[in-house]
């Protein structure tokens, strides 16, 4: 497979330089065929996505526990996406590490530009997925950092302003983290799996963790455009703090866009591809799109937890039977997520193309 190019095919713009400069129309290379483009209304407008309690999981009364693991079950089955409240996460850390990173975006650009990422790795400072020249570019920018495995978490890598940014960031990751290995425990149980299977196929202790700071600015014309195109994530599973004032996150439910509703200090979490792997598709990632604001930024932290890089990734051999045969063929963590840096957001074609034939 072929290796990621040093560099982007074309100069980097900024999209909120883009926006701060007043103009009334958004360039070409941003327009969405039409196809593409946000509806006005929505038909589902009154449908959103369930919000579950994880504190049931841990709960003394008959009942409530199974209660719980049943909600995450179907909504697993049924949506791919789920809010979750008392998760554990500390709400004033949740506030703390929204506002740390809209502070750097809005700091000077040339502060910013010290960050600047390429497509070797994308840590850093981005404004593109994808590197194809001409490609029609997405109304947003992002900041990419690796939280694990350590031999990829770099500090250095990290903002120094503002001035707790780094603290602001390492206490998330590692509250984020314990998140995620819950959320593992139930999906593993919901499969009929042993409690650590899904953990351990993607590596233990050794798994993979990264964070997307997504930052969509002001767009003078949000119905010709997305903030981010529809795509489903290439990892194993997400956890996303929206922003909490403007809603964005769009989710394809039945053939309907469906904008989500964030709860108030709630994560949004949604299964990857990796997990749809290995539960041959009993769950199912789903596509998801952001939409933009002509009047509000947004700011939302994407926090993915992802298999070990190099650990092979098929469906799980319990899963397996003659009536149920293995969907998928066995590829790294590594070669999958090469289709989206290369080639950006693409729908659910990445996760289609590796179904076995048959």
């Amino acid at each position: 497979m072929s290796s990621i190019q040093q560099d982007w095919p074309e100069p980097i713009v900024r999209v909120q330089s883009l926006s701060e400069s007043g103009l009334g129309a958004i360039p070409d290379r941003y327009v969405k065929p039409p196809a593409d483009r946000p509806s006005p209304v929505s038909p589902a407008a009154d449908v959103d996505i369930p919000i579950i309690d994880l504190g049931g999981l841990y709960s003394d009364v008959d009942g409530v526990c199974a209660d719980t693991l049943c909600q995450i079950k179907e909504a697993c089955r049924g949506w791919g996406f789920f809010q979750v409240v008392n998760h554990g996460v500390s709400p004033e850390l949740m506030d703390r590490a929204r506002e740390v990173w809209r502070e750097f975006f809005h700091l000077p650009m040339d502060i910013k530009q010290k960050h600047a990422n390429s497509p070797k790795t994308y840590e850093g400072y981005g404004s593109r997925l994808g590197v194809e020249k001409g490609a029609i570019l997405d109304w947003s920018d992002y900041y990419y950092l690796h939280y694990l495995p350590c031999s990829l978490k770099d500090c250095n890598k990290w903002p120094l302003l503002p001035s707790d940014c780094r603290q602001v960031i390492d206490e998330y990751g590692k509250q984020l983290v314990i998140l995620g290995g819950k959320l593992m425990k139930a999906l593993s149980v919901n499969l009929g799996l042993s409690e650590e299977y899904l953990q351990n196929a993607f590596g233990g202790d050794d798994v993979g963790a990264c964070l997307r700071v997504n930052f969509y600015p002001k767009c003078p014309q949000p119905d010709m455009t997305l903030g981010l195109s529809s795509h489903s994530d290439p990892g194993g599973m997400t956890l996303l703090l929206p922003d909490n004032h403007v809603p964005g996150l769009q989710v394809r439910k039945d053939g309907n866009w469906i904008t989500v509703k964030p709860a108030r200090h709630a994560f949004i979490v949604n299964i990857g591809d990796q997990i749809q792997v290995l539960s041959n598709a009993i769950y199912k990632s789903v596509e998801h799109r952001v939409i933009v604001n002509p009047s509000d930024e947004r700011v939302s932290l994407a926090f993915f937890y992802n298999p070990k890089s190099d650990i092979l990734i098929e469906p799980a051999k319990d899963l397996v039977t003659p009536e149920s045969p293995a969907l998928y063929q066995p590829m790294t963590f590594d070669e999958y997520r090469l289709f989206i840096r290369l080639r950006g957001p693409r729908g659910k074609s990445q996760v289609e193309s590796l179904k076995s034939p048959r």
